[in-house]
């Protein structure tokens, strides 16, 4: 039973539209899902990902009106976005500056070719070169050509101001392994643990920054909300919930959101975890041709269909 990758992460905007805008039509990924929050239905979900809506290509938002995230420790700090080679690293740099995007240089860090920006609420993204080693499913309505395309996530990294018991939750609860840390790029004072699940590999590694001068973070716009790991199968994702239950961590219990199951917990420092199945997919309710372009509901909501369009304002659609 092991955890196999990043399913996907969720971060918060306060403007769905101008999300949108950015992550369609500047980064070329597909929305494959505009849903709502299912605890808070005047809030739109939108999950971006790749053409068929893989497991592990999802970055996904929460449109709530909130002021800026504090930045601080306890808190995830950075997501990577896979991209294959340094070609498409030095073209998606030319790229963003063009369009007035805060960028950094492309340079090498824990021995792989990243690129940092932020998208205009101030969230920290970094694409990572893969090298193509990793399976990806373009999307051919794309306005980014297909060898530039984004391919999906790769590694999250969290600050936490102690490591002990993060490091034993991902060890000895998750089954995660440390392999190797690096100086964080910005403070190299400050030590980045890589852990590995599954296979490993550029999209199945969690890096984790200790900053323990770092005040604690507050949630906020531009900041993520949580991160979810894999977990292939219906079978194994209950086993999740009885290890768990047996270890004695407080949990959400199963949440079925019906495009995938859920279980959710706080790691030590506070950090949202969240276990999600791979199955059953976003195709559960719309074809692939067409995922995305109006808004679903989970069965659950259905019937307050007319309600709930009600409250949300028009997305455009590339």
């Amino acid at each position: 039973m092991d955890l196999t990758g990043i399913h996907h992460v969720t971060a918060i905007t306060a403007n769905a539209q101008k999300n949108n805008r950015f992550y369609t039509q500047t980064l070329g990924m597909r929305l494959v899902k505009r849903t709502v929050n299912q605890d808070d239905t005047s809030a739109y979900h939108l999950f971006y990902a790749d053409g068929k809506a893989s497991p592990g290509s999802d970055l996904t938002f929460f449109e709530w009106p909130m002021p800026p995230e504090r930045r601080g420790t306890g808190s995830i700090a950075r997501t990577h976005l896979r991209v294959a080679g340094i070609p498409a690293l030095e073209w998606w740099a030319q790229r963003l500056k063009q369009q007035g995007v805060a960028t950094g240089e492309v340079r090498e860090r824990d021995g792989r070719m990243t690129l940092d920006f932020q998208d205009a609420e101030g969230q920290r993204i970094s694409l990572i070169d893969d090298q193509g080693v990793q399976d990806a499913h373009p999307w051919d309505r794309s306005p980014v050509p297909v060898p530039y395309q984004i391919r999906g996530l790769g590694p999250v990294l969290l600050s936490v101001p102690d490591l002990r018991q993060t490091d034993t939750v991902l060890q000895k609860v998750l089954a995660m392994r440390q392999v190797r840390e690096y100086p964080h790029p910005d403070r190299p004072e400050h030590p980045v643990y890589v852990y590995e699940m599954g296979k490993g590999g550029v999209a199945a590694e969690l890096h984790v920054a200790v900053q323990p001068d770092f005040s604690v973070a507050g949630q906020g716009a531009g900041g993520v909300h949580h991160v979810a790991f894999r977990s292939p199968t219906y079978e194994e994702h209950n086993a999740w919930i009885q290890r768990l239950a047996e270890l004695r961590i407080p949990t959400s219990g199963l949440v079925d959101r019906f495009y995938f199951r859920s279980l959710y917990f706080r790691e030590p420092n506070g950090i949202l975890f969240e276990i999600a199945s791979d199955e059953p997919g976003f195709m559960v309710d719309e074809d692939e041709a067409t995922l995305g372009e109006k808004v679903s509901l989970p069965p659950f909501l259905e019937p307050q269909r007319t309600a709930i369009i009600a409250k949300l304002r028009p997305l455009e659609t590339i």
